[in-house]
């Protein structure tokens, strides 16, 4: 079973330029011999953001975990206590969830703070050694993960990340979104 990349974050490099992984970091939450499941931690879904906190009436962001099933929502929570039967621990405090009515009816009485949960629409999915093959090409860089708050809502992490792996990282991190603008 190939676990390599669980729990591990992908950066992007600029080669994946121009599409929703350009500046993107990914947490792995699975990785096994099918393939990789993640959520992309960076992306602010407007429209979703938009659309959730008019309905339900509750101010929480929405981000965009990856171009597949967008209809689909997904939340990791930070906690140790699940809110729900239906969850994956991931990393220490943090579990993943698609239970979307005990999360909202949670956060609505109050017995889930919501700067504990961070929500998605979709997911940024593998199939069998694609990650691998991206990742031999140069599209990801493959970093541990470090005392990070998997629900902070922080657009500027991929910028963050690259100034603190320093070196040739710096010139990405400061070079701007179009190249062809340099």
């Amino acid at each position: 079973m190939n676990s390599k990349y669980k729990g591990k974050l992908l950066i992007s490099t600029p080669d994946m330029s121009g599409d929703i992984f350009s500046r993107a970091v990914v947490l792995v939450i699975d990785h096994n011999e099918d393939g990789a499941f993640g959520l992309v931690l960076n992306k602010k879904n407007e429209l979703a953001t938009k659309a959730i906190q008019k309905k339900m009436e509750i101010d929480i962001d929405v981000f965009i975990g990856g171009p597949v099933e967008t209809n689909k929502s997904f939340f990791i929570i930070k906690g140790e206590i699940p809110i729900t039967n239906s969850y994956l621990y991931f990393h220490e405090d943090y579990y993943l969830t698609e239970d979307i009515e005990n999360v909202v009816n949670s956060i609505i009485d109050g017995s889930l703070n919501k700067k504990s949960v961070k929500v998605f629409s979709g997911y940024s999915g593998w199939s069998k050694n694609q990650l691998e093959n991206e990742i031999e090409k140069k599209f990801w860089i493959v970093a541990n993960v470090y005392q990070m708050d998997f629900t902070e809502k922080d657009p500027q992490l991929w910028k963050k990340i690259m100034q603190n792996m320093g070196g040739e990282y710096l010139i990405w991190a400061n070079s701007p979104i179009d190249v062809s603008l340099n």
